[in-house]
């Protein structure tokens, strides 16, 4: 049976192809595969420009022909790396067998034993996952953010003068305004983000435990860890790890994913205030032709979006957890639990992409109620209560909070004649009074 959206396991590649296929670019087997083969190039040309005595000879100008094989990287490249490795049962060997015949058929068959020379899988592995990781973030991570931050941002401009009730423990508290409330979510996502961009791309690069033991004994007169870090952050682009074990520590990789899981959960915080308020009717939710809410209840618009987004910011966030806290550790110098763990790093990504569109497609939805905001600020007259016991309070007017706090702790309704009435029998000046009168749940938003 051939792989489709109907019969794959995961959702990601299943039914949300659509919405995850930008990141197969960099974290499919394919390019997995890919960038193996432009770390092995890209080193196998770096040793030819020390010069290394036996690759003194190599024409610089074929240089580009083997960037080919990584530029022009095609799907029966990947495939033919995949029929080595059912021989060799060792995946990045087979990258360097693959490079090895192609070598051969480029007639450069005399320097082929210099691909992967000196270097572990991990040299490997541990610059093309955090090259490709970092490709991700660029190219696909960043731009969708920065479309999340700019709707809330513009939201948050277009509601800055509507006033609106707070709820703090769920009962009516000082009123606010809802663009300031959404504006709290983009300061936090702001700093978030900050910190995001102070987290290097690490990258192991040393042999077999990170000493450059088979550099250091074939060519011990050259500077192997000066290479080394030269290699991993001039050509690659890359932060050098060292000293390490055979395996980056991870400890920069297990930053990053724990920064992307607060962004999630600052976005989980925010499904959950918007869904809130769809369901106090402050928003109502645009209705596309055709579509259903519920199948048993005609007249509902579910706020699906919003739910599907926390949902899969949510699977993101644990497996998150799970990398961050994983991958750091390692049995001694090496043991292979990082190597399935980091296959799976494309999905956290995937399921926060589905989570983001989701969000988009909900907040894209969104219209605002503004009678049913005025109407509940309106029947809320009690929350001004803080602001004529503080004004008491700066004219020396003895008890003030008890004062309203008698009349706002019963059961009878506190609405703007209550107040007027109440404001009326306060042994102060008129001048006050009519300070106090003109204080409305509307206008008492603060700044």
């Amino acid at each position: 049976m051939s792989l489709s959206k109907l019969n794959a396991i995961s959702p990601v590649d299943g039914r949300y192809r659509n919405k995850t296929e930008a990141l197969a670019p960099f974290f499919s087997e394919a390019a997995l595969i890919k960038y193996r083969i432009l770390v092995e190039v890209e080193y196998f040309i770096a040793l030819c420009e020390l010069p290394l005595p036996q690759l003194s000879k190599f024409d610089a100008k074929d240089f580009h022909q083997l960037r080919e094989l990584y530029l022009n990287f095609e799907q029966e490249d990947a495939t033919a790396v995949k029929e080595i490795e059912s021989i060799t049962n060792h995946d990045v060997k087979a990258v360097e067998y693959f490079i090895k015949e192609k070598m051969d058929e480029m007639g450069l068959e005399e320097f082929k034993e210099f691909v992967h020379f000196g270097l572990t899988s991990q040299d490997i592995n541990n610059t093309a996952i955090p090259y490709g990781l970092k490709a991700a973030m660029n190219d696909v991570y960043v731009p969708l953010y920065n479309q999340v931050l700019e709707k809330l941002e513009k939201l948050s401009d277009a509601w800055e003068n509507i006033p609106m009730l707070a709820r703090t423990h769920g009962q009516p508290a000082s009123p606010t305004r809802l663009g300031k409330e959404i504006r709290v979510f983009v300061a936090r996502l702001k700093e978030q983000f900050n910190l995001l961009n102070d987290i290097p791309s690490a990258a192991k690069f040393g042999g077999a435990t990170g000493n450059f033991n088979a550099h250091q004994v074939a060519y011990p007169d050259i500077d192997w860890k000066a290479f080394g870090k030269q290699f991993v952050q001039d050509k690659l682009g890359l932060h050098h790890s060292f000293p390490t074990t055979q395996i980056e520590h991870y400890d920069h990789m297990a930053a990053l994913f724990d920064n992307l899981k607060r962004i999630n959960t600052i976005l989980i915080d925010l499904d959950r205030d918007i869904w809130t308020y769809i369901s106090m009717d402050y928003f109502k939710q645009q209705i596309k032709e055709g579509e259903v809410g519920s199948s048993a209840m005609p007249h509902k618009v579910n706020p699906i979006d919003f739910e599907n987004s926390e949902g899969n910011l949510g699977i993101a966030n644990a497996l998150f957890e799970h990398l961050s806290a994983k991958l750091p550790i390692s049995r001694l110098q090496r043991d292979l639990t990082d190597s399935t763990v980091l296959r799976n790093i494309g999905v956290p990504f995937a399921h926060t992409l589905i989570g983001f569109n989701a969000m988009l497609k909900g907040l894209d939805k969104l219209i605002l109620n503004e009678d049913k905001i005025r109407a509940d600020l309106d029947q809320n007259w009690a929350v001004v209560a803080e602001a004529l016991q503080t004004i008491l309070r700066r004219e020396g007017y003895p008890k003030p909070y008890e004062a309203l706090k008698g009349l706002t702790r019963t059961n009878a309704e506190i609405n703007q004649e209550t107040i007027a009435e109440f404001v009326a029998t306060l042994d102060v000046t008129d001048e006050i009074k009519k300070e106090m009168l003109a204080i409305r749940p509307e206008n008492y938003t603060g700044i």
